[in-house]
């Protein structure tokens, strides 16, 4: 039987995992166990960049974390080696990031197992089709694109009017 002092460390880590996974919008597990040291570094150094927290921890204390935060759906998820990336503030980063890792590393060596945008549990499916949504930065850059171009034309168009009026004002005189 556990000493009492496990037993309130092991509380205390519950309780910091369950603000870290209330306090962010999205999140995605993983089993990570047959990544090589040099690949999970740059992984984490891309997650790190990105804003992303990524971290192991113990199944059970996860599995009490999400109970904990209101996220329900994940037990199935929580077997084996499982790694969590969390991020504050961008929903889809998680997803992306990682999903292009386990794109490129293989299935059988890291693959993604679930995740969760602000309390809505996904698959593997679910995240993997997270993973090809772009960046807030990316969309709002398309947004900008899009616009630009009729914004243009209508730009064109009245100087051009504007140019016809003068000349017209021109000749009376």
């Amino acid at each position: 039987m556990p000493s009492n002092a496990v037993l309130e460390a092991k509380k205390a880590k519950v309780e910091q995992l369950t603000e870290l996974i209330k306090g962010s919008v999205s999140g995605v597990l993983v089993d990570y166990k047959g990544i090589t040291v040099e690949e999970d570094t740059k992984l984490r150094k891309e997650l790190r960049e990105a804003g992303v927290k990524y971290f192991v921890e113990k199944n059970t204390l996860l599995l009490r974390a999400f109970k904990e935060a209101g996220i329900e759906g994940l037990d199935g998820y929580l077997s084996g080696t499982t790694a969590l990336a969390v991020s504050d503030a961008d929903q889809t980063a998680p997803a992306r990031i990682l999903g292009k890792f386990a794109e490129d590393a293989g299935d059988e060596k890291f693959h993604l197992k679930a995740g969760y945008i602000e309390g809505e549990v996904y698959d593997k499916d679910g995240v993997i089709a997270l993973s090809k949504i772009p960046s807030k930065d990316v969309l709002l850059a398309q947004l900008v694109g899009s616009l630009k171009g009729p914004m243009q034309k209508l730009a064109a168009t009245l100087q051009a009017l504007s140019d016809k009026k003068t000349e017209g004002q021109e000749e009376v005189a």
